[in-house]
């Protein structure tokens, strides 16, 4: 029974190694804006997509670019043997959810009062080498 658990582990441990991770917290962009670059870039290789990030307009393309090569550095810290070139390195998983939000007042018409809500989001991007 203690060899087939540490069977487990070890296959679980080499996944781990060839997936990286980067967060991006409280990032003042709604996350239905930065849905819409991250679904672009979801499932593509890593390369395909920086080049993707950098000629999209969108400001959240910027922020989504230095998230992914955050978690490019990272995979890299990881892996200090491989290359990038050596292994495929596609964008597996992206999740972007809300965060809190900022609540504001916007004067109205007649003495009137408008709240303002600037949202936010947390973006999880996950870096896998492809086989």
């Amino acid at each position: 029974m203690g060899a087939r658990k540490r069977l487990k582990a070890d296959q679980i441990k080499e996944k781990k190694s060839t997936t990286a991770i980067a967060h991006l917290n409280n990032c003042p962009i709604s996350a239905r804006k930065m849905r819409l670059v991250a679904d672009i870039v979801r499932g593509v290789e890593v390369n395909k997509a920086l080049n993707i990030l950098q000629h999209n307009s969108k400001e959240a393309a910027g922020r989504l670019e230095k998230l992914l090569r955050s978690a490019i550095a990272n995979w890299e810290q990881k892996n200090q043997g491989k290359s990038i070139e050596d292994s495929t390195l596609v964008v597996s998983e992206i999740k972007v959810n809300q965060a809190g939000m900022l609540k504001r007042i916007q004067p109205a018409p007649q003495g009137r009062a408008h709240r303002v809500r600037k949202r936010s989001n947390h973006t999880t991007i996950i870096v896998d080498s492809k086989k």
